[in-house]
């Protein structure tokens, strides 16, 4: 079930929550650094990761799942976020540039029917960031955060839910080595953490970040082209028919 919007925003106003918003945001601005003519949405709880594309995107907004809540965003002019049911977006097809997917997939009961409405309304060339709890790591093991609940992925898991939604994944990266406690210890530190994450090839990485494009077109299994090919079978015809036929077409 959705995460609750209160206990959200409760943890990305204490300590932990500024961190993991600081080392995700580095890690999404890697990939995007220039949102400028893009419509960009966010669809989850993306807010802590959206403020980078105020201003510079030609307009932002966050659509939050009606089975989480929704809270104001930003905090002072028009509101730009939304209550949605994840599968029916109130959009247009083909209007946004960039997805943000964050705590969305991992608590979404049909994420593959999420994964096909945000195809939907991406535009060719769109492109998605997905960033889901990693199986493996330490954070999906602890549930006092929003990364310890729902239904974590591994790599190849989140690899085929995408390509069976008609993405395909472009670049991938994990994040958030940091142990989730709140110690001040751990918290200083978090950037050593991220290094020696980045050189070491450890599976204990929080989450996973995957960026991925729709395709354009739909493939097909051979068996049903195949299927779909006349078959022409022979015709067996009477022999008096046949010298008939035969007459007929030598004018005899």
């Amino acid at each position: 079930m959705p995460l609750d919007v209160v206990d959200l925003r409760n943890f990305y106003a204490g300590p932990l929550g500024r961190v993991t918003r600081r080392i995700l945001v580095e890690t999404i601005r890697d990939r995007w650094n220039n949102t400028s003519s893009l419509a960009t949405l966010g669809i989850g709880y993306a807010t802590p990761y959206l403020g980078p594309f105020q201003g510079e995107s030609e307009r932002v907004l966050a659509f939050m799942p009606e089975g989480q809540g929704v809270v104001n965003w930003p905090s002072s002019g028009l509101s730009s976020t939304a209550l949605v049911r994840s599968t029916m977006l109130p959009l247009p097809d083909s209007c946004i540039d960039r997805i943000l997917v964050v705590h969305a997939l991992e608590t979404e009961e049909s994420p593959g029917e999420m994964l096909s409405e945000l195809y939907r309304v991406l535009t060719p060339g769109g492109r998605i960031i997905a960033i889901v709890p990693n199986r493996s790591g330490f954070w999906a093991r602890i549930d006092s955060t929003p990364f310890g609940q729902g239904q974590p992925f591994s790599r190849r898991q989140l690899n085929n839910l995408l390509r069976d939604s008609l993405f395909s994944p472009i670049h991938w990266a994990e994040a958030l080595y940091v142990p989730p406690v709140q110690r001040p210890l751990f918290l200083k530190s978090a950037d050593v953490w991220e290094r020696m994450g980045s050189i070491l090839p450890l599976p204990v990485a929080g989450v996973h970040l995957v960026e991925a494009t729709k395709l354009l077109y739909r493939p097909m299994a051979v068996s049903q082209v195949r299927r779909a090919q006349r078959v022409m079978s022979p015709v067996f015809v009477p022999a008096a028919q046949a010298r008939l036929d035969e007459n007929v077409f030598t004018g005899h």
